[in-house]
């Protein structure tokens, strides 16, 4: 699976406003929103999804990144996006580090091999050192672009 799969574009934010875990989400569900990946009526249900999932356990997986992700009935498919904090927000990550790279994921509850798929990715992906210093310095929506494009296209991570 690539991001190219799952990331919607035109959701990306490369430089989200919020401070806190929760306002991080908000912002990363109402940019899906916006792009139409999500319905109106269905996005404070989905941010109690993510952070019900959070208070299983944070999402924040360490260097600076955090995946926070549901599955949810009102997606047909697989849907994502990317936010960039250049502060870095307090995600009670494993490391304890703040998170500068978001990944957010919405999926439908019977497609669970996409959503693991997706998971596998990002942290494949996540694992290059280049990746992530590269994603971290994007000041545009379309520099994240063509980063996950190039590591789509595997010019990043080895195998």
């Amino acid at each position: 699976m690539k991001f190219a799969d799952f990331i919607n574009t035109k959701a990306i934010r490369a430089d989200l406003k919020a401070v806190t875990k929760e306002e991080v989400i908000q912002e990363l569900v109402e940019s899906l929103l916006e792009s139409g990946q999500i319905e109106a009526d269905q996005k404070e249900d989905i941010i109690a999804a993510i952070m019900k999932r959070e208070e299983l356990g944070s999402t924040g997986i360490g260097r600076g990144v955090a995946v926070p992700h549901t599955k949810h009935p009102s997606v047909q498919k697989l849907v994502g996006t990317v936010g960039v904090s250049n502060e870095g927000v307090d995600f009670d990550s494993l490391d304890g580090e703040r998170v500068q790279l978001f990944f957010l994921l919405i999926s439908p509850p019977e497609r669970p091999g996409d959503h693991l798929r997706a998971l596998e990715n990002i942290s494949r992906q996540l694992r290059d050192e280049n990746f992530c210093r590269f994603l971290k310095q994007s000041k545009t929506p379309e520099d994240i672009s063509q980063l996950l494009q190039e590591a789509d296209d595997n010019q990043f991570v080895s195998g």
